[in-house]
Formats: structure tokens, sequence, C-alpha cells
């Protein structure tokens, strides 16, 4: 079976190490900029070695995942001597894999394979990762592993084309990041009427929970609820009233999303283009 690398021993370099060991892969060495990472993710799988350099790890393996920082990708990829028709992969959402390009013209063959899960931590990532997405970018016959990989990690995945992952990765900071952010907002509003923010997160997590699984056993647009969906016009002015007393930020962005979410109640149906335009001249205001 494939010896498996890892080059950086971070989140993802830890928790892909560790599922695909579990899964009965030979992850074989492991390399980190403090050799201290690359002994904790070690001591995680069976029979792992922990190297001071990639260029040990690429001595070692067959298979190597750049698991880095994105911005020292392309120095890892410049600084180790790869071995002809071995497979080397990045693991970056947003870089395509021409960024490996000096692997390339050493004889490797090069390619991407991204998580599309959020890796918080090494533990919940490890639990996160079956059932996620995989970004694939390669050539064969390295697109064929990759794939296999993904599926062994009990996992789909996607095949990109060059030029396609800046705005899937743009994508992904939408559903995760930004996630995150109108959370805080939200908790930020709880607080006025105080509710301390642990207290607000019990209260609002059923229903984002909720909403979550209405995408995805609903899907769109039969998912989206709330004024907008009903086209109630007298709801979404006293919110726009509220926010613009208590929190002017939010007032501007309330109105922002209000307007992208009127194509969606449109598709659904509830509202016709009537309302439609009331309700863009009301969030246009």
């Amino acid at each position: 079976m494939t010896k498996i690398g890892f080059i950086g021993a971070g989140t993802v370099g830890t928790a892909l190490a560790v599922r695909l060991s579990q899964e009965g892969c030979p992850v074989a060495a492991v390399s980190s900029q403090n050799l201290s990472s690359a002994q904790r993710l070690a001591k995680l799988v069976t029979n792992c070695q922990a190297c001071h350099t990639g260029q040990e790890v690429a001595d070692i393996a067959e298979l190597v995942f750049i698991t880095t920082p994105d911005d020292v990708i392309s120095q890892v990829a410049a600084e180790v001597h790869w071995h002809a028709r071995q497979d080397i992969a990045h693991c970056s959402g947003a870089h395509s894999v021409d960024i490996l390009e000096p692997a390339r013209q050493l004889g490797a063959n090069t390619g991407s394979f991204h998580p599309l899960q959020t890796f918080a931590s090494v533990d919940q990532a490890v639990e996160n990762l079956p059932g996620s997405t995989f970004a694939l970018e390669a050539a064969e016959p390295l697109l064929s592993r990759l794939k296999e990989l993904a599926s062994i990690l009990k996992g789909n995945w996607v095949e990109l084309k060059p030029g396609n992952k800046v705005l899937y990765h743009a994508a992904a900071v939408f559903v995760s990041n930004y996630l995150v952010t109108l959370v805080k907002l939200a908790l930020d509003l709880w607080q006025d009427f105080g509710v301390s923010q642990r207290e607000a997160t019990r209260a609002l997590l059923p229903l984002l929970k909720g909403t979550v699984n209405n995408i995805d056993n609903v899907g769109l647009p039969d998912c989206l609820t709330g004024p907008i969906a009903r086209g109630d016009m007298g709801t979404i002015s006293k919110h726009l009233s509220a926010l613009e007393v208590k929190s002017p930020p939010l007032f501007t962005t309330y109105k922002e999303l209000g307007l992208q979410t009127i194509p969606i109640a449109l598709a659904k149906g509830k509202i016709d283009e009537s309302r439609a335009e009331e309700l863009k001249a009301l969030l246009s205001s």
C-alpha cells in the first residue's frame, strides 16, 4: 500500500493523518517547522517517523501531502528534491495546483486535495471529516488515487478545473467563516436586552441547527422562512427602525442581506414581482 507522508503538522495535516491511519492507510513520515509538532503527530498514528525536514519525508513517502500554511507551500515545492513519478498534493483551499510547478518540473505528479470542512481543533476535525467533500485538482494517475482516498475517508469528491479554486474557496468562506460572523452579530443584539452571550448562544443554536436541517432536507428555495419569504413589509420596517437607532452598522448589513434574500423568496413563490419591488424599495432606502 502507498506510503503517505505529511509536510506540515498543523490541524489539517494532523486530522488527515490520524483519520487515514485509522482507516488502514500507512502514514509513514511527517515533518514540521518545529520538530515537536511532528513528534506529536507521529505519536497519534502507527509506525510514523517524525522527520527533521521535508526532504526526509519526500525520501520516505510515495504520496506526500503538503499541509503547511498557504504562504509556505510554494517554498516547500521549490526546496524539496522530489522524485520522478512521486505523488505530491497540497491541501490549500485557495491555491490551484500550479503552485506545485517546481515539483512537476522534476517529474512528480502534482495535485490538490482540499477537505471542505472546518478545522477548529484536531479532535473535532477528525470527527467531522467523514461525509465531507474533497475538492480535487490533478491529472491521472494521481486524480484516481485522490478519489480513492476521499472514499477511504468516507467522503465525497468534486473535481475542480484550473481557475475554479478562488471562487470555490470564497464560497466556503461565506458558508463557514461568515456564518460565525452572523452568529456573533446576533449574539451582540441579544446582549442589548440583557442576555449573556452564553445564554444567547444556547437559545439560538436550535434555530441555527434547524435552519441547516431545512437546507439539507427541504432545500433551496423552499427552506427560506421569515419576513422576506412572507413579504412582511411591516416587520421588516420595524427591524430597520430599531437597527438604525441601536446598531447603525447592522442597519446597513441587514439591508444588504435582505436584498440578496429577495430572489430566493421570489423563487419560493410566496411573493410576487410586485411585492419583490416593494421590498427592494424598502431595503434600498
